[in-house]
């Protein structure tokens, strides 16, 4: 929660100032969330004296806080389709040749290679209003490069 404040005033002066506890926005809870999950690690239960504590699987992570996200079994692979996970794998899937994102062929396609396939796309182009009451368009055709992961 982050606190919130809202002057109220004649002009805008703060004469009296109402606060309050709200969310933060949804893109900063995602932004946060997406942090932790890229630094999530990997823990086992391990019996330590009497009791039973998480700990990291690999001896050459650091011990988790109270507030990183861990996980006791890693994710399915989702390269291949897997109809028990529900994965249908990335074989077919459109991938960005230039990025080095989540969306780029080398991460989208598990490493496999890509088919670039060459289109062209017709689509309505210059439009132009016209008083009153109806818009006229040109026809125009433009090549569209769509690689496919393998």
């Amino acid at each position: 929660m982050v606190v919130q404040c809202k002057c109220h005033g004649v002009s805008g002066s703060c004469e009296l100032k109402t606060c309050w506890r709200a969310m933060p926005s949804l893109r900063r809870i995602g932004e946060q969330l997406k942090e932790k999950f890229d630094g999530a690690t990997e823990v086992v239960l391990r019996r330590i004296g009497t009791r039973r504590h998480l700990v990291p699987r690999h001896a050459y992570f650091k011990p988790h806080t109270d507030t990183d996200l861990v996980y006791l079994q890693a994710s399915p692979d989702f390269c291949d389709p897997d109809p028990k996970s529900g994965s249908l794998g990335t074989i077919g899937r459109q991938c960005n040749r230039t990025s080095r994102a989540m969306d780029g062929c080398e991460l989208m396609c598990c490493g496999r290679d890509f088919t670039t396939h060459t289109r062209v796309v017709i689509e309505r182009c210059q439009c132009r209003f016209h008083w009153c009451c109806y818009v006229k368009c040109q026809t125009c055709e433009r090549q569209v490069e769509e690689n496919i992961c393998n």
